[in-house]
């Protein structure tokens, strides 16, 4: 899927359990979405990556992110409210994706500004649905800020 200008995205996926990386890039895959998936496996190297840093330097500036809240070094929520905090990338979209279902993790999420909060579903088809409602949504319905 791509913008209306017809370019695919650069989605940063910061998740630290293997398998949930790769059933999200089977669902890109699945789903045929034409985006770039980057992934960082803690929090602290999506940051590096956001502000390009270390390793990513030569990184492309994300068009929207998806963390998980569970994350080892630096959590979900800390880089959600860095995120956010942060003048320069706070008008990135960021989804949370995430196996947590309490309300506290969800209000929460919220209050630090997150632009939606997904419950990552245990069913795989269900799982690879909710990738694709979110590429549908972020990508072909709304419009995200140029670069």
């Amino acid at each position: 899927m791509t913008t209306d200008e017809g370019r695919a995205i650069d989605v940063l996926l910061v998740e630290d359990d293997p398998g949930d990386e790769l059933i999200t890039r089977e669902a890109f895959e699945h789903n045929k979405i034409k985006n770039t998936l980057h992934v960082a496996r803690d929090g602290e190297e999506g940051l590096d990556f956001l502000h390009r840093r270390g390793a990513y330097q030569d990184a492309p500036r994300p068009d929207l992110i998806l963390p998980d809240l569970n994350l080892p070094k630096y959590d979900g929520r800390q880089l959600l409210e860095t995120v956010k905090s942060d003048p320069d990338p706070r008008h990135i979209p960021v989804v949370v994706l995430t196996t947590s279902a309490a309300e506290e993790d969800i209000l929460r999420s919220y209050k630090l500004h997150a632009n939606a909060y997904v419950t990552k579903p245990v069913d795989l088809d269900q799982f690879m649905k909710a990738v694709r409602q979110i590429d549908q949504f972020f990508v072909q319905v709304v419009r995200l800020p140029g670069r």
